[in-house]
This record gives C-alpha cells, structure tokens and sequence, in this order.
C-alpha cells in the first residue's frame, strides 16, 4: 500500500457544495479523497460517491478521527459511524487529526486504538496529521516501524517545514501536504508567477508540482470544476532545478494554522 500523491482535499465544503465539488471531481478522474469527523461532510461525500457510479474498488477514501473520540472506547465506534455515513465498510486511511497534548488521553491510548481498527479491516492504513517528530517518534514506538503509512502536514512554499519533512523520509513516512496554496496567499507570488508564465502554467499548478516533485502528496480543494480540472494538471508539470531552487528561497515560516489546544510544539 502507498500514498496516492493527489487527491481532493473537503475541508470547509459541506451540503451541496462538497456534494457538487467531489461529483465533478470524480467526473474529471480524482479517485482519491480526504474527509474529517470535523469536517462535518462525510455524509454528503458518501451521498456524492453513490451517485457518481464509481466503483469503491477504485477510490482512496481517507478521514480524520476528532479529538473527541481518541479514548480507546470511542474510537472505533465513531469510525464505524464515519464508515456509515461514507456508505463503505473501510476507509483506505485512517489517521489521528492533531495531537491535542493535554486533552486527557494519552498517545499510546490512541494509538493502539488506530492500530485496531486496522486489524480489525476498518482501515487499510493509518497515520497521523499535524504531528511533531517526537509525536512522530513516539507513534512509531507504539504501532511499530513501517505502520504509520503518513504525518499530514501544513506545507507551502512559504512553509517548507524542512526538519519534520527530513525526519519522516528517514522514516519512510510519506509527507501529505494540506493548504500548500496558503489559503491562497502564494497565488499572488510573483517569483512563483514567473515559473508558472515559463512553463505556461497556473501558479497553483506550480506550487502543487512543487510539492509533489519533493515526494509529497496533496489533496488541494476547489468548488470550481475549472479549478478541479486545472489543478489536475500539476501531475504532468515538471520543474527544473532552477525553479525548484528559486521556490526554496520563498520559505519564511508562514504557518496558517496553529490551533491552541491541539498544536504541538512545532519543530
């Protein structure tokens, strides 16, 4: 099993326009998609999934287990209550969303309860998200080497995150990145505008070809079908040393979302 290295990302769509957003995905040939207990969406994503006559055989589904279901007998039930509302009997990926140090369970509590819903057939691989390398580290002494399939991650051109990014590849942990637009910031780069302009290309193509070009997958969202469509393109865009060279330049730590509670202290 590995990562698909692109995919659609449903943070902040609910109702009819996560529904539209992954029918019309699904029509232009995205076969992966990322959810959240948070998110709120997972029946609407199920409901869209149903309709657009994909076979489940030829979808990556990955969601995100709350804080609020980390204790060892919450865990697996509000899976089952994801799987329910996605209409599947497994997820592709399940992962634990943030490490919320302080929120009463322990990471060894929840990470054993992840590791059994793997055994159990309700996940093909798990992982983690917004984890630090000695949460990274301490996972991997619970579930054992090789299991923690992905850390996801905020990663941009403007956040580079080179130290955790370096850890996991000593790990063969893949790297997901999420808001690698920066809420869109990046779009207005002018270094990445001259990339994109030599290659013909959008600059979201640009920073999406970026990350995947350094091994990362993303998992960008868009209500647009136009959009949807355009960012699919990043996959056959090809930088040259040069361009990748001139978007390592544009690092400056601008992290967009360090919620208080659930961050950890980053690296």
């Amino acid at each position: 099993m590995s990562i698909p290295s692109f995919g659609l990302g449903t943070f902040r769509l609910t109702g009819q326009a996560v529904i539209d957003s992954v029918k019309s995905a699904l029509e232009l040939g995205y076969r992966v998609i990322d959810t959240a207990q948070i998110y709120g969406n997972e029946t609407d994503i199920g409901q869209a999934i149903a309709q657009s006559g994909v076979p489940r055989s030829e979808l990556f589904i990955t969601t995100k287990i709350w804080v609020d279901n980390y204790a060892a007998d919450k865990l697996i039930p509000s899976l089952r209550e994801s799987l329910a509302k996605l209409r599947t009997d497994h997820v592709d990926l399940l992962l634990i969303h943030w490490p919320a140090p302080g929120n009463g369970v322990e990471l060894g509590e929840y990470m054993s309860a992840l590791a059994e819903a793997k055994q159990q057939g309700l996940t093909r691989q798990i992982g983690v998200s917004n984890f630090n390398i000695e949460l990274t580290r301490q996972a991997i002494e619970v579930v054992g080497k090789g299991e923690i399939a992905t850390n996801q991650i905020e990663l941009s051109p403007y956040l580079q995150n080179a130290k955790l990014t370096d850890f996991l590849k000593t790990q063969g942990i893949t790297v997901t990145s999420y808001m690698t637009l920066a809420y869109g910031k990046v779009l207005k780069d002018p270094v990445l505008a001259q990339i994109a302009a030599k290659h013909k290309a959008t600059v979201a193509q640009v920073a999406l070809a970026w990350a995947m070009q350094l091994g990362y997958a993303v998992i960008p969202s868009s209500t647009k079908p136009e959009n949807l469509a355009s960012n699919l393109l990043a996959r056959d865009l090809r930088l040259d040393d040069e361009d990748m060279a001139r978007i390592a330049t544009l690092e400056r730590n601008g992290r967009e979302v360090s919620p208080d509670g659930l961050a950890p202290a980053w690296d």
